[in-house]
């Protein structure tokens, strides 16, 4: 008797495991924990000036790895261009697979739109994400950018 109640607790507690992951899954990024596909409406005509950006706090970047991966990044803009950035991204999840394929979805405000990412690699434009995100942002103004940042120009495109 005692060996069945341990299996049913041992159940019900992989089940209750298992709707608050798939909870997340569905409702996060939140903060730093990452979610599964976006849930916005997805806008159908190409962005050409993404200056909007500026107007919200955090993107949520999803890229498609097995399933869809979704994270909270900062995003900005400049010269109408849209930049995300990480600090020590190296090795982190979603910019291994950003890497790897380069389509995803950016969520800024209300609407997803579809992207491809490419990391910048050229130091005079990694200086300019890293100006227009030390504007939007009021932090590092004043600081050279650091050699561990990371950021990935995103463009639009029509469908995926």
């Amino acid at each position: 008797m005692v060996r069945r109640l341990s299996i049913a607790a041992f159940v019900l507690a992989l089940l209750a495991l298992a709707a608050v992951g798939l909870t997340f899954w569905y409702v996060c990024p939140c903060e730093r924990t990452p979610g599964g596909p976006l849930q916005f409406v997805e806008a159908t005509a190409p962005v050409e000036d993404w200056g909007f950006a500026n107007e919200v706090g955090l993107c949520q970047l999803e890229v498609q790895a097995l399933v869809p991966w979704s994270v909270n990044l900062n995003c900005m803009s400049d010269q109408q261009k849209l930049y995300i950035s990480c600090a020590r991204c190296d090795g982190k999840f979603w910019s291994t697979i950003a890497l790897r394929n380069d389509i995803g979805r950016i969520a800024v405000g209300d609407r997803a739109y579809p992207v491809r990412m490419r990391r910048v690699l050229d130091p005079l434009e990694l200086d300019l994400a890293w100006r227009a995100r030390a504007q939007k942002t009021g932090r590092g103004l004043d600081q050279p950018r650091a050699t561990h940042w990371w950021s990935f120009e995103l463009t639009s495109v029509r469908e995926r």
